[in-house]
């Protein structure tokens, strides 16, 4: 079953600067759609969807720009402020770039009042103006911000990214539960199951994670789930093929067509590619 990728980032230290990558040195070097495609392709991943990757701000076009002209890029995801006035003109001119499918503004590690302004609320409502959706991701402690920006914005598609970063490696369960459940009740936003490999020991193991993913399964439906590798986040605990071969084996006992829904039908209907 093929699989469309909707949180691949990739990082060109040569062309960009990524200050935060100062803090992760495990993955501060150049991660190429060459190697990234020897490992996805046999794998079943057919295309992907370029996430942001906090670059240095006065190079957020230019990166979308770039990756939008890789092999097996079809769209990408920018970064923005719209805590800031003049947040229009940045989407008129992602926009222009003719792939650009949604935006993604951190919450995680931001002033919690950041995402609750008028200013705030007022830019992402101008999100379907431009036929873009808005990708939130924020820490499992901070997911009580998201339900009152998702109903101020009722037109506004969501995607809650990489299943609410649950504390896997803590055992977190009821707090991020009731949060999810919060979040799940509202119509327009979608759950993005990747990313929660890096909650986890180098230890894990598949039956430690599989309960999140199923309970974001079960949560959100089949209809408003959609995958992502978050590479190469993802090398710090395991590898693409690990989590490739994980996610689908907890999802084996799906039907074929709930597991495309999943891997790549949800996907293209949501943030609008093929």
């Amino acid at each position: 079953m093929r699989i469309l990728d909707t949180h691949l980032h990739l990082i060109y230290p040569d062309r960009f600067s990524y200050p935060w990558l100062a803090g992760v040195p495990e993955i501060n070097h150049a991660w190429t759609v060459e190697s990234y495609r020897a490992e996805a392709v046999p794998l079943g991943i057919e295309s992907a969807l370029h996430m942001e990757v906090d670059v240095a701000e006065p190079q957020i076009a230019a990166e979308s720009e770039f990756v939008l002209t890789l092999d097996r890029v079809v769209g990408a995801i920018a970064s923005g402020r719209p805590e800031r006035s003049g947040f229009e003109q940045h989407l008129e001119k992602m926009r222009d770039l003719g792939g650009v499918k949604g935006i993604r503004r951190l919450i995680q590690g931001q002033p919690a009042e950041m995402s609750q302004t008028q200013t705030f609320i007022d830019n992402i409502r101008l999100l379907p103006r431009y036929g873009m959706t808005f990708d939130i991701c924020a820490k499992s402690h901070e997911l009580m911000l998201a339900p009152p920006l998702i109903k101020a914005c009722p037109d506004t598609q969501f995607i809650l990214d990489h299943c609410g970063n649950p504390k896997i490696a803590e055992r977190e369960w009821e707090s991020w539960t009731t949060r999810m459940e919060r979040i799940a009740e509202l119509p327009n936003v979608v759950c993005k199951v990747s990313g929660i490999l890096a909650n986890v020991t180098p230890e894990w193991t598949l039956e430690e994670v599989r309960p999140y993913v199923e309970f974001v399964i079960e949560t959100f439906g089949w209809d408003r789930v959609v995958w992502g590798s978050d590479h190469p986040v993802v090398t710090l605990f395991a590898n693409l093929t690990r989590w490739v071969e994980a996610s689908r084996e907890i999802v084996s006992g799906g039907s074929v067509e709930e597991q495309e829904k999943l891997f790549f039908r949800n996907a293209e209907r949501v943030y609008g590619v093929s």
